[in-house]
């Protein structure tokens, strides 16, 4: 079974601005087969500042390709139930800042799953706030 991620955009700040629609198929680098490997969905609850590893490469119990077509969707959920646009979680990769989640704010970008490039998220305040994740990538 494919897995594949879709979104759309709309918005009324650009005049004749329809929208945009894109859907893609996770596949293996280079060729149609579909990605076969997941960390799982999981959530972690940060309550205080300072980074925290969402994926630990180097960790992982069966080993991502390097350089190759993994992907990471993070979500910043708020905290049961409430989300809160003014709590931010900054997001890196390999001690590099990626950027800034707000509340109900979500992200998916693609990985090289080098070891020591760890996913990292750092929240601004000791305020809690849940962020989900999943992260797709092919076996080694």
């Amino acid at each position: 079974m494919a897995t594949t991620a879709t979104i759309s955009i709309a918005s009324d700040i650009v005049p004749g601005f329809g929208g945009i629609t894109e859907s893609m198929t996770l596949t293996q680098a280079g060729n149609l087969t579909d990605i076969d490997s997941t960390t799982g969905f999981a959530r972690r609850k940060l309550s205080a500042t300072g980074a925290v590893d969402l994926v630990t490469m180097a960790n992982e119990l069966i080993e991502p390709k390097d350089s190759v077509a993994a992907k990471i969707y993070i979500r910043n959920i708020g905290w049961k139930g409430v989300i809160d646009k003014s709590i931010g979680v900054t997001v890196g990769v390999n001690a590099e800042t990626i950027g800034k989640l707000y509340g109900g704010d979500w992200m998916m970008m693609p990985l090289t799953c080098i070891d020591a490039d760890d996913v990292t998220v750092n929240p601004d305040t000791n305020d809690t706030v849940v962020i989900e994740y999943v992260m797709f990538y092919e076996e080694a």
